[in-house]
């Protein structure tokens, strides 16, 4: 019996051993977390601190009311912009708040919104988000774990192949709370991940899983969903118009972040079917902001009586964001683009300087990177840790790209620049016969069409074609409706196409999706070129990883010259500044952002009841 107590006692003492040590453990580990922040950058310190007031290209006494109105070209036929299914329609961002918010006078910096702090260690292994307690839905139901668990599963397994593939980096998920949750992260995670993350839209849970009124966050819709942000659909014309409403006891309306923000209280997108239409429209009134991307149009089409009398404002505002790559794209999955020297043929053959002086009143500089009008473009030849990260490709990069600086517009004279592309086009195995460019081994004719969307891009790919022509190439355009060419471009069904990248001043997991091996054979990806080099696949895998913002920009010189030199694309053109016209009654901070205007934080002086 004596034996037995003694056992008892003995095994007494050590669950009262272990508790304590479990509650040692327990605390430390508490005590080891990161401690809560309001913001999340990229790289360094973010430039605005906790007691932030408003954003400095935000004016925080900016008046509420009126009414603004914008055009799109195209239809819509869903409302659910959560899936990559349908065509949703404009606009549906300002009805869903998301965890954190992005700045724009920043390269990648996040701010506190539907999170009101984060949780994030130094190798961002892991992110907890701590989400505000006044956050809720337009119904007035709160947000919870839940909904950021339910959000983040919608998007991973049904959302667009860019996001699916990044969510899949997250390896754990944990609520620790109602209004907190941990994201760990898996092989493969980089310093962006977590930024990637922070950027989803919290959805309503108890909204997309009521079965019982046929809601299914898996389908296209045109029914208005529940939203969180601050504008809600009032009325919705499918395909033609879509209408928003101001809410006006929006709960996140005097956040720091928002001060300033969303100051109309109604905002329109009317849908044209092209975008002459949409100018005859704007003219006369129908709406009253345009951003306008013709320049023909711009030099050209405003001289009306509304512009000379002052009822509409035309303005160039300037920026320091890369512009858009605009580029005559080579499907390199095709057997004719396949050899670099064939692509580089074609591309001396596009006469940009003709181009701009007739047709764009040289207006326009040439694209000479990836990353134009930025720090991100490569200049000259690679040299310090630029040519320390290039080295070990040597082998299957072009040996210009070491010894040459980049110009996308060939010295010489049309003449010369024709007799360097047959040249090129020589040593690839093709040559004339009978006026007609054909491959020497079997006599097959060199042929290709461009596929084409919009009347402006047959305007410069005529010229382009007629030139190849002088080549003995026989170049067919098709002009196809707007439906029939995202699908084709989304299966990669062309020879040619234009299309149109974007870059933000923090290139990085993006990069893998425009230029990586593993996306050129995804349907969806916007590696459109087919490109599969190993250069290129270790260069822009490595940009999110860059440790330092000076790293990162090295990292992205480097990729740049890989693509420059590969000639994937034909770069056309951009302008630097933004284009903008609109009645006299809107109004913006004189502060500019890096990125450009945000029309988010404009107004209008408009009286209303």
């Amino acid at each position: 019996m004596k034996q037995y107590i003694g056992k008892i006692k003995y095994l007494t003492v050590i669950a009262l051993y272990s508790c304590v040590w479990v509650l040692f453990f327990s605390e430390a580990a508490a005590e080891t977390l990161p401690p809560p922040q309001h913001a999340l950058a990229m790289h360094g310190t973010p430039k605005y601190p906790a007691d932030f007031m408003h954003l400095d290209y935000a004016d925080p006494d900016a008046p509420k009311g009126g009414t603004l109105h914008q055009a799109v070209i195209g239809h819509f036929d869903t409302l659910n912009h959560h899936i990559i299914s349908g065509r949703a329609a404009a606009g549906l961002a300002l009805t869903v708040d998301t965890l954190m918010q992005r700045v724009w006078d920043e390269p990648f910096t996040l701010y506190g919104l539907v999170a009101e702090s984060i949780q994030i260690p130094e190798d961002r292994s892991f992110i907890i988000f701590n989400l505000n307690p006044d956050a809720r839905f337009h119904d007035g139901t709160p947000m919870t774990a839940e909904d950021v668990v339910f959000s983040y599963e919608a998007y991973r397994n049904h959302g667009h192949p860019v996001r699916r593939r990044v969510y899949s980096l997250v390896d754990k998920v944990e609520k620790l709370g109602e209004r907190s949750i941990r994201f760990d992260f898996g092989d493969g995670y980089d310093a962006e991940t977590a930024l990637i993350l922070a950027m989803m839209p919290v959805l309503p849970k108890h909204y997309w899983t009521d079965e019982e009124n046929g809601r299914d966050i898996t389908r296209t819709t045109l029914a208005p969903p529940l939203g969180s942000g601050p504008y809600r659909i009032t009325r919705v014309d499918p395909g033609r118009s879509i209408t928003y409403e101001r809410v006006k006891d929006y709960w996140a309306r005097d956040l720091a972040v928002n001060r300033g923000h969303y100051n109309f209280d109604r905002m329109i997108f009317s849908y044209y079917r092209d975008d002459d239409i949409a100018f005859e429209a704007f003219k006369s009134g129908n709406y009253n902001l345009r951003r306008e991307s013709d320049i023909r149009k711009w030099k050209t089409g405003y001289n009306i009586p509304a512009v000379r009398d002052g009822r509409i404002v035309l303005r160039e505002i300037p920026h320091g964001r890369p512009e858009h790559i605009r580029s005559l794209v080579f499907n390199t999955r095709r057997d004719i683009f396949n050899d670099r020297r064939t692509r580089k043929a074609l591309s001396l053959m596009f006469d940009f300087d003709w181009l701009n002086d007739s047709l764009f009143y040289g207006a326009f500089q040439r694209i000479d990177s990836f990353f134009p009008n930025s720090e991100l473009a490569a200049r000259g030849i690679p040299e310090g840790r630029e040519l320390e990260l290039l080295e070990p490709f040597r082998d299957i990069l072009p040996e210009e790209l070491f010894l040459q600086e980049y110009t996308p517009s060939p010295e010489g004279d049309r003449r010369s620049n024709m007799r360097r592309a047959l040249a090129l086009l020589d040593e690839a195995g093709w040559h004339i016969r009978d006026k007609k460019l054909v491959r020497k081994e079997n006599g097959t004719p060199f042929r290709f069409e461009i596929l084409l969307q919009t009347p402006e891009e047959k305007r410069i790919a005529l010229p382009y074609a007629r030139a190849l022509e002088r080549l003995g190439i026989t170049v067919e355009l098709r002009q196809v409706e707007s439906a029939q060419y995202q699908g084709r471009l989304e299966s990669f069904d062309y020879d040619m196409v234009f299309f149109t990248w974007f870059n933000s001043l923090s290139p990085g997991n993006e990069q893998m999706n425009y230029w990586g091996s593993a996306a050129a054979d995804l349907p969806g990806s916007r590696n459109y070129a087919g490109v599969k080099n190993p250069a290129v696949d270790a260069l822009a895998d490595s940009i999110a990883r860059a440790p330092t913002r000076e790293e990162l920009v090295v990292r992205t010189h480097a990729l740049d010259r890989a693509l420059l030199w590969g000639y994937y694309t034909v770069p056309l053109h951009y302008l630097g500044r933004d284009l903008v016209a609109h009645s006299t009654d809107l109004n913006s901070s004189p502060n500019v952002p890096t990125y450009g205007t945000v029309i988010e934080a404009w107004w209008t002086m408009e009286k209303t009841n």
